[in-house]
């Protein structure tokens, strides 16, 4: 069956049989500090990916400052219990100045940068920008009138389906397209934070792409890059992953994020696992010939002179290739050697 159409982001064209394009998002691992945002940048520069991705927003464009029940993270929450929506967001959002250099410095590293807008006032910075891409995040999935203004700019758009339902995501789809989005990416996610690697139901990314004909990818937020490789064998043909500089450094994000090393080991894994999945061939290929070579065979261990009769002790299954099949050892016990033959001789039935 054949594969939805690649899009072309940034100089990148994205979609089966490309290698895979790795969306390395900083969000807000920057800990408040511009100047360690630029380091995150240039670590990720460094590590073979091809994107960066920032987050558009401020604490008063994505809520309010209340502390009713609603406006709290529940008290359990492995990273953030018991905090205020207004406190979170106040803390890990980029501020608006911040764009601009951030997006420079991307640029002059060969980075593909963008940004997940949540609000009119953040489309039109990013449009200022003149960004090669947008991406809606799980949350704003369900915000069809965001949708249709990014689609507007006609841009790709990279749209994640963390908590969505099949019919979400198809008028998620919808309005990008009514929009006037042509490109789009759909990427399959769990939207908790961290994720456990159970909850990823990675075989969602194969239907996807039947449900829907467009390329898929993975917003992942589990530790570690095993998933992620795993998505792409599946099909998966764009991967999303928090990066910081060190997770002992701490911030909102960290304890799920990847450091520099871990990224270029992604980038590098994530290629490999692409390559790997080929259509399904048996026998030898080109790349085993050197070792299609050293099978085992019957071969001549000792020296023996015509008339000698073949015995265990003259003849052995042994690497390499070259003699009778190793199966014929009881066809040839007993016989007669036709001529004198050397140790080190593949036998051969010409031999007795």
């Amino acid at each position: 069956m054949s594969r939805p159409d690649a899009i072309t982001i940034g100089d990148h064209r994205v979609g089966a049989g490309e290698r895979p394009f790795v969306i390395a998002e900083v969000s807000g691992n920057h800990n408040g500090s511009l100047e360690r945002a630029l380091e995150i940048i240039d670590a990720i520069a460094e590590s073979g990916a091809q994107a960066v991705k920032f987050q558009t927003y401020t604490a008063d464009t994505l809520t309010i400052d209340a502390k009713g029940p609603r406006f709290q993270i529940r008290a359990g929450h492995e990273l953030w219990g018991g905090r205020t929506l207004y406190d979170l967001y106040q803390e890990a959002h980029t501020p608006w100045e911040w764009h601009e250099p951030m997006f420079a410095r991307a640029r002059e590293r060969g980075l593909t940068p963008f940004s997940s807008p949540f609000d009119p006032t953040a489309v039109e910075l990013l449009e200022s920008l003149d960004t090669p891409a947008y991406k809606i995040a799980s949350a704003e999935v369900v915000d069809l009138p965001l949708i249709r203004l990014v689609a507007s700019t006609g841009k790709p758009m990279i749209i994640s389906s963390g908590m969505a339902t099949l019919g979400e995501i198809d008028a998620a789809l919808n309005a990008a397209r009514d929009g006037g989005c042509r490109d789009m990416v759909l990427l399959a996610c769990t939207a908790s934070y961290p994720a456990a690697p159970e909850d990823a139901r990675l075989l969602s990314i194969p239907t996807l792409e039947q449900a829907f004909g467009i390329p898929i990818g993975l917003s992942d937020h589990t530790k570690g890059i095993g998933v992620s490789v795993a998505a792409v064998a599946l099909g998966a043909v764009a991967l999303e992953k928090h990066v910081t500089l060190a997770r002992e450094d701490g911030g909102v994000d960290s304890d799920f994020s990847l450091e520099p090393a871990e990224l270029t080991a992604l980038v590098a894994e994530t290629d490999a696992a692409r390559k790997a999945v080929q259509p399904p061939r048996f026998g030898p290929t080109e790349s085993e010939k050197d070792t299609l070579a050293l099978r085992r065979s019957l071969y001549v261990v000792a020296d023996v002179k015509a008339g000698e009769p073949v015995t265990r002790e003259n003849i052995r299954s042994i690497r390499p290739a070259g003699g009778l099949p190793t199966d014929e050892i009881e066809k040839v016990l007993g016989r007669s050697f036709a001529t004198d033959v050397e140790r080190g001789t593949p036998l051969t039935w010409d031999l007795i």
